[in-house]
């Protein structure tokens, strides 16, 4: 299934991570202070059905290389209460944080759901994803677990 494309993909991958902080009403989370693990930066919305497409496998994901990897998947839903009653019904134990703004994409040139970024332990992108990705493929566990 493709992405939920709303425009163009600057390329950031070779470069160093823009950073931010998102503030919601949940929790407030700066990029930076993930460093020392790769981190998986998930832009993605509720409304968007290739993003729910990968929520699974992230989760899994996230579980088997918890000590390495870290997900931030964060959210451009405007309604705070979908966004709530998505991560209840669908058992997210990642962290998730909500952008309705869109301050935090719109600093990686993100106008289309999902878009994932591969940012490794210096914060340097080292990949970007457009569209739902199968993280629980072996070949992509054996490329985050060698980061």
């Amino acid at each position: 299934m493709a992405a939920c494309d709303r425009g163009s993909h600057p390329d950031l991958v070779g470069r160093r991570a823009p950073d931010f902080s998102v503030q919601d009403s949940e929790r407030s989370v700066e990029l930076y202070g993930l460093r020392g693990k790769v981190i998986v930066l998930n832009f993605w919305a509720t409304w968007c059905p290739p993003c729910v497409e990968e929520m699974p496998s992230l989760g899994v994901m996230q579980a088997a290389l918890s000590d390495h990897v870290q997900v931030l998947a964060v959210s451009v839903d405007v309604d705070s209460g979908a966004y709530h009653k998505f991560l209840s019904d669908h058992d997210i134990h990642f962290l998730t944080v909500r952008d309705p703004e869109q301050h935090s994409n719109s600093l990686y040139g993100t106008h289309g759901f999902p878009e994932t970024y591969i940012i490794d332990t210096r914060g340097i992108v080292r990949r970007k994803f457009i569209g739902p990705v199968n993280w629980t493929r072996p070949e992509m566990m054996e490329y985050l677990g060698s980061l």
